[in-house]
């Protein structure tokens, strides 16, 4: 479904991401993690073509897209729909006007400028945001929510474009740990019930584990780590972020239990 070869991206003499290889034959949720710098976003950033490979390619069900321009490119866009750490939304729109926005690629310039929408979507983006449970929020302004409530009309916002491959570049990094709880169980049930492919940049470890069903460790732009979650060892992921045996999981937890674990209890 999804092959990646030889895929490098330079920034003047440094590889962001280099000559990285990735094959993936089926739907499934990946999670990748490393180090700030490690080249996560950058890989993010070139699936979803906000970034152009200085060299190698990728290749979706058979079709190349490093080399897409114009219409292709935005029509690649469409099917690869991406979210992100600061959601991205319009803060004094009400929310399900932000929900739309994920059909722009499919409408005239003509609708967009007068901000018309058939009422089929209107129907299928309040559709989305009560299966998010956030259909109550549906006329407030986006700047009026919460940051989990934000992320999640953002998550809303993706799935109305109706892509193939959803992309999260850090969704849960400005999350309190119950909202990140309730972001990730929301992309793990995009791909559950919808069969889409979810990659997400993450930086926990106990979160790639509960909800991903295969974990990429990269380190310096290159993969160093491809497979389960349960092969993620603690000591695979010293190497992987490069720590000595001092490195510790539980200090970058996002879990509501290994919080109140780090928390000193009143007498």
């Amino acid at each position: 479904m999804l092959k990646i070869e030889n895929l490098t991206k330079a920034f003047g003499a440094v590889n962001a991401v280099d000559n990285v290889t990735i094959e993936v034959d089926r739907p499934m949720m990946i999670g990748v993690i490393g180090a700030s710098g490690a080249g996560k976003s950058t890989l993010l950033r070139m699936l979803n073509r906000l970034e152009t490979a200085t060299s190698g390619t990728i290749t979706v069900e058979g079709q190349e897209i490093t080399g897409l321009k114009s219409a292709d490119k935005r029509r690649w866009q469409r099917d690869c729909a991406m979210i992100f750490q600061q959601f991205n939304l319009v803060p004094r729109m009400d929310v399900v006007s932000n929900v739309l926005h994920g059909t722009l690629n499919q409408r005239s310039t003509l609708a967009t400028m007068f901000n018309l929408y058939p009422t089929a979507d209107i129907h299928r983006a309040i559709d989305i945001l009560d299966r998010l449970g956030i259909a109550a929020h549906a006329a407030k302004r986006a700047e009026a929510l919460s940051g989990g409530q934000q992320q999640r009309v953002a998550i809303a916002r993706a799935v109305m474009q109706d892509p193939k491959i959803v992309l999260a570049d850090e969704p849960i990094a400005s999350l309190d740990p119950m909202n990140a709880q309730i972001v990730m169980d929301d992309l793990r049930r995009i791909h559950d019930e919808d069969g889409r492919m979810v990659i997400a940049n993450l930086h926990t470890l106990d979160t790639a584990r509960r909800y991903c069903d295969r974990v990429i460790g990269m380190r310096q732009g290159r993969v160093v780590f491809d497979g389960s979650p349960e092969q993620l060892t603690t000591g695979v992921a010293r190497d992987i972020y490069g720590a000595d045996a001092s490195f510790s999981e539980a200090a970058t937890s996002t879990s509501i239990d290994a919080l109140e674990q780090k928390i000193p209890q009143r007498a």
